[in-house]
């Protein structure tokens, strides 16, 4: 559980059902079994891994976006709100990146 990992990177170019989004989730940030699959659990874990250097790029952001629309929206939201953890206090060593081919764009 919670293995560092200089870069945690979330796939979700093959996912096919939402459950599947949050399973490629759980497996790519090293959560538990018991991680909830869903959007409270999702800002739990997250805030689990503040007070260590977390950088999570995200590719096929756009697959889980036409597929599931707002939940994508959400969990990005989620992850603007992580970024900005306690009033900032671990801003620099959180970094999180949407790539979408050869271009990355950071949260």
């Amino acid at each position: 559980m919670y293995q560092f990992k200089e870069i945690y990177t979330i796939d979700f170019t093959k996912v096919e059902h939402y459950i599947e989004m949050h399973k490629v989730i759980q497996e790519a940030l090293d959560w538990p079994d018991y991680y909830g699959c869903n959007w409270d659990a999702f800002w739990d874990c997250l805030t689990d891994m503040v007070g260590r250097p977390v950088h999570i790029e995200i590719i096929g952001l756009n697959v889980i976006e036409q597929k599931f629309g707002d939940e994508a929206k959400i969990m990005v939201d989620i992850l603007k709100e992580f970024k900005h953890y306690r009033n900032d206090k671990y801003a620099k060593d959180i970094k999180i990146e949407i790539v979408m081919g050869e271009r990355r764009f950071e949260l």
